[in-house]
């Protein structure tokens, strides 16, 4: 039966049987599949993340903590490998029940607070520390704007684009088309955006711009999807701009190689335990 023939049937029913490549990430329940404890180092922070654009926010902004002097936001980052199922563990369930990374344990407060979702966590830690969200009503409200703005937008980039542009075993043109046309809208929401302001929500380095470059400064920038030449990104003269001194930034720099688990080994640091770990322990490192 071709795609074009599919009828959805009156009540849907998981094929359990159905050993896609998805089958260890997407289920219709919640709640832990397995017993099994989480790590636990020796920082205030412990993150539960993988390399993905919304892990790379929560390591990026840690990383840019520590650039200004916050130490207390000293962390370990431990792998969670979501293709193998770890996100789906009684030790991540208890802290994010939408068994979904990155989430983050703070152990410097009594009882320690669990924060999930990234913009969430995001949002504790610039609280937390007072870096990187504007103190005046106005600046942190549009800062915020644009934190919520990505966090509404980037499932239509990710599991809408991505997913059926790269992922999806068949073609189909009508998801694509639907989904380029929303992501091309975004880029153009953004664009327009950065004509008038350097960084996202104005002239400072905010939350926003950490939340929102990992998605979309790495999709201008030819880091995801491959799909640089298709949406034709080099359109956006303002994103590239922007995607370009967002990247240049060192901190970033560390904050993207952290559990990370594909390219180049070098960009490749799949835990992360002390700042010396950029320099000993990258894949291309690990055993010399």
């Amino acid at each position: 039966m071709s795609e074009q023939d599919y009828q959805p049937p009156k009540v849907w029913k998981w094929n359990q049987d159905n050993a896609s490549a998805w089958s260890k990430t997407n289920r219709p329940i919640a709640g832990p599949t397995h017993e099994k404890s989480l790590p636990q180092g020796e920082h205030p922070l412990q993150l539960y993340s993988l390399g993905t654009p919304n892990g790379q926010k929560v390591t990026i902004l840690l990383e840019e903590l520590l650039a200004v002097g916050v130490t207390a936001a000293e962390y370990d980052a431990h792998l969670i490998r979501i293709g193998e199922g770890d996100q789906f563990s009684s030790g991540f369930v208890e802290i994010n029940p939408n068994s979904k990374i990155p989430a983050l344990l703070d152990v410097s407060e009594t009882p320690p607070v669990r924060v999930f979702e990234s913009g969430a966590i995001l949002l504790y830690l610039a609280d937390k520390f007072g870096h990187f969200l504007p103190e005046d009503r106005a600046g942190r409200t549009e800062a915020l704007n644009w934190l919520f703005w990505l966090q509404g937008s980037a499932p239509y980039l990710g599991g809408g684009f991505g997913h059926f542009y790269h992922y999806a075993p068949v073609k189909i043109e009508y998801a694509i088309e639907r989904f380029t046309m929303e992501t091309k809208r975004q880029l153009d929401v953004l664009d327009r955006q950065l004509a008038e302001h350097r960084f996202i929500a104005g002239d400072e380095y905010t939350i926003a711009d950490i939340a929102i470059w990992p998605w979309y400064g790495n999709l201008v920038r030819n880091d995801q999807y491959g799909a640089a030449e298709f949406l034709d990104v080099g359109s956006y003269q303002h994103v590239q701009r922007w995607a370009e001194e967002i990247e240049n930034r060192p901190a970033v720099q560390r904050g993207r190689k952290v559990n990370r688990t594909w390219g180049e080994p070098s960009e490749q640091l799949h835990e992360r335990h002390d700042a010396a770990d950029f320099d000993t322990n990258t894949e291309d490192k690990r055993g010399k």
